[in-house]
């Protein structure tokens, strides 16, 4: 295959990727707690052709001898931007949100007969019945929310009100004038980029990333005083839409090239076969 398509056919391919990163994240600017990711390139592969033999006749060389001539460009990676969100008010007892960047909630994903905890960063909590007696803590997709024992967080429902400490304590008041306190499962995400969205608005920690408990760090015990949550309020995305456009315009603007470079080498081939 021609060289110029060969190049042009590989950078196409991961262009496409970032157009599907960016539109993710258009796609999610109204989502809470929502993270944006950025995407970065370098080149796929390069071939050294050693052409000048004799190195004083290089002029003004930055490298080698010779010229390095690539095959396209490569998503070298997709990061996680973790900076924070803007906060917004609201009505709702257990709508809450994190005033410091990298903390995340853990919640307990159940994949069959299996249990994994993920992370997210949207404190839209609810209460979904488990007795004649008793709810659940849960986020709005359902998924239980964990406590700092990784247990779920089980309340009476005899509750007149809710009511979260700055660092991540539930405290509901019931009936009879008692309180039930439970502190909620809190992390914090020191390799933001090697946490991987798993859908629905949460992390998991990927596979091939190594050791999770240096990529997330529990903030139990001792730790508790570094949360930083407020009640009755919603972190937006930290989405910046006219930036996001300007990064969509300006990749399918290099997507436009790529492929008129495909046209221009097809049409030099028509013309070298052309010849007579």
């Amino acid at each position: 295959m021609n060289r110029v398509m060969l190049t042009a056919t590989n950078t196409l391919a991961q262009l496409q990727q970032q157009m599907d990163s960016i539109s993710n994240n258009i796609a999610n600017i109204d989502t809470n707690g929502y993270k944006k990711q950025n995407a970065t390139f370098t080149d796929l592969l390069t071939q050294q052709f050693n052409n000048q033999k004799d190195a004083e006749k290089e002029v003004n060389r930055l490298t080698a001898n010779g010229i390095r001539q690539g095959v396209g460009a490569k998503l070298a990676q997709t990061q996680t931007v973790m900076t924070q969100g803007s906060i917004t008010t609201s009505d709702r007892s257990l709508d809450t949100a994190f005033t410091k960047e990298g903390q995340l909630y853990r919640v307990q994903i159940n994949n069959g007969d299996a249990a994994e905890i993920q992370y997210t960063r949207d404190g839209a909590f609810y209460l979904s019945p488990v007795s004649d007696t008793e709810n659940m803590l849960v986020t709005k997709e359902g998924y239980s929310v964990l406590d700092e024992n990784n247990s779920p967080i089980i309340l009476s429902n005899k509750v007149k009100d809710y009511k979260i400490s700055p660092t991540g304590t539930l405290i509901a008041d019931l009936n009879n004038g008692q309180e039930q306190n439970v502190n909620l499962g809190v992390s914090y995400a020191n390799f933001p980029q090697l946490l991987e969205k798993k859908g629905n608005n949460l992390y998991g920690i990927a596979a091939n990333a190594g050791n999770a408990n240096e990529i997330v760090t529990d903030l139990d015990g001792d730790l508790r005083g570094q949360i930083a949550v407020q009640q009755n309020a919603s972190e937006k995305s930290n989405v910046d839409i006219s930036s996001e456009m300007v990064n969509l315009m300006a990749t399918q603007r290099a997507y436009q090239f790529q492929s008129r470079s495909i046209t221009m080498a097809d049409q030099m081939m028509g013309l070298v076969n052309g010849i007579r």
